[in-house]
């Protein structure tokens, strides 16, 4: 098979950083640090069961479960007795005040996940929850709402009824991973998977301010890859992330998996391959790869397929239990950053069992554009000790934090090239269960990192979930 890629397995290295001009002084920006100021508890009670070997109310790749907009912070969750709920506080409060929104968990299937969105032209929280190759629920609030938090009642009345189309644009039977996000412009996108695991597309809905369209589909789950043990002819991509950067330009690394499990070396593994990357400049209607050549365009024929050239900026084959929808974001530049996990060629060629083997020799990468525009990687120094996913921010000195499963923090900073990762924070006192949510809009508003997490529960028991609120540099 023929493929093009990026970024070599073994490439990592610190980037040299530019010499400042002769009589120049500039004070040194700040490393990475964090700060536990406070935690807040949303529920006391809040629903439990572990599926997926992931909880409903703390699977990372949620967005978003924590939201913060015009100086109040947003979280949902469903309770212990199945109830969705969406709770606010004044940013930085001690309190959170809550309101059902008239949805009850179907099924216990920890993919059916409850995702925030605002629209900025109209001032409304979006929620679509519960569902995982299936219909989905969709709830709104009324206009305003998100403009005007101190002046409008927190009222179960303020959240029209829950609805399962987008009010009346039906999307698809077999839907999953609703991701939303607000363009540059204001409106906001939902992202989302059609049709089942191995075999699927993603796809865009648009809202703006007074109706939402349907804009397509932009992956293809045709073609045929191919590694040293076998063939397969149908997969999905599963995305890390879709993030607009500050000058508009939208993100995705992803990665591929297979429907067939002959391309891997045992039946134990998971069929996960390759990290690969596309951007789009006119707000998801065409994508590029990275050296800017069109590979797909949304609702058209021509589909971001397994078989495009320069797609893949890290390669891997199915043999390393490589994680899906683990976490991107940009810097001030604009650059992209991503965290990928898998078990590293050390301990073996060949996974047998992919949460085992993820536990106990897991470990995280950090993979980045640099400023010369080559790609680098560079595996973070703490054991997974889990088989769950790691989220990644950066601050606003562009230092990079990883938030490992039980609320670990590790660290590393931009002056290093980001290769200096450190443990910053081990978890102590959390009692976190595994993968944690972040707020990734709270930082640049404020500079602090919120991480939702549940304590450890056993069968179906109840367990309290708590937001911890971590103050970044200044």
């Amino acid at each position: 098979m023929k493929r093009r890629t990026l970024l070599g397995a073994a490439l990592a290295g610190a980037v040299a950083t530019p010499a400042l001009a002769a009589g120049t002084a500039r004070a040194a920006d700040p490393g990475p640090s964090v700060t536990r100021t406070g935690t807040t508890t949303l529920d006391n009670q809040a629903l439990f069961f572990v599926s997926y070997d992931g909880l409903v109310n703390n699977n990372s790749f949620q967005k978003n479960a924590l939201l913060t907009y015009k100086g109040y912070q947003y979280a949902v969750w469903y309770t212990a007795d199945r109830a969705a709920v969406v709770g606010r506080r004044v940013l930085g409060g001690s309190t959170w005040s809550t309101l059902k929104v008239g949805h009850s968990l179907r099924y216990n299937d920890s993919h059916n996940v409850i995702s925030m969105g605002l629209s900025k032209t109209d001032g409304r929280l979006h929620l679509n929850m519960d569902s995982h190759s299936d219909g989905f629920t969709y709830v709104k609030s009324v206009a305003g709402l998100l403009d005007n938090p101190a002046g409008l009642s927190w009222t179960a009345s303020r959240f029209g009824a829950p609805q399962s189309t987008l009010d009346g644009l039906a999307l698809t039977s077999q839907f999953t991973y609703p991701q939303f996000v607000s363009t540059p412009d204001g409106r906001l996108q939902l992202s989302y998977r059609v049709a089942i695991s191995g075999n699927g597309r993603n796809a865009l809905a648009e809202y703006d301010g007074t109706k939402w369209t349907n804009l397509g589909e932009w992956s293809a789950s045709t073609g045929t890859y191919t590694s040293e043990h076998g063939s397969s002819t149908a997969r999905n991509m599963y995305l890390h992330g879709i993030d607009y950067d500050r000058n508009g330009r939208l993100h995705a690394f992803f990665t591929w998996r297979e429907q067939n499990g002959a391309v891997m070396c045992n039946g134990g593994g998971i069929t996960n391959h390759d990290t690969g990357y596309v951007y789009s400049d006119d707000r998801g209607r065409t994508w590029r790869n990275d050296a800017g050549t069109v590979v797909g365009t949304t609702g058209g024929s021509d589909k971001v397929s397994v078989n495009d050239a320069g797609l893949v900026v890290d390669p891997l084959n199915p043999d390393h239990s490589l994680m899906n929808q683990e976490s991107q974001t940009t810097d001030s530049a604009g650059r992209p950053h991503a965290i990928i996990s898998y078990v590293p060629g050390r301990f073996g060629q060949c996974t047998t069992n992919y949460v085992a083997d993820r536990t106990a020799n897991g470990r995280a990468f950090h993979v980045r554009k640099n400023a010369s525009g080559a790609w680098q990687k560079t595996e973070i120094p703490v054991p997974l000790n889990s088989s769950q996913r790691t989220r990644l921010i950066l601050d606003t000195y562009d230092n990079a934090y990883a938030i490992l499963p039980f609320g670990r923090i590790a660290g590393a900073s931009k002056a290093s090239g980001h290769t200096d990762w450190r443990l910053l924070f081990d978890g102590a006192g959390l009692n976190a269960f595994g993968e944690v949510v972040i707020d990734e809009t709270r930082i640049a508003q404020d500079g602090v990192l919120s991480v939702m997490y549940q304590e450890k529960s056993s069968g179906t028991t109840p367990s309290a979930l708590r937001v911890a609120d971590f103050r970044l540099p200044a």
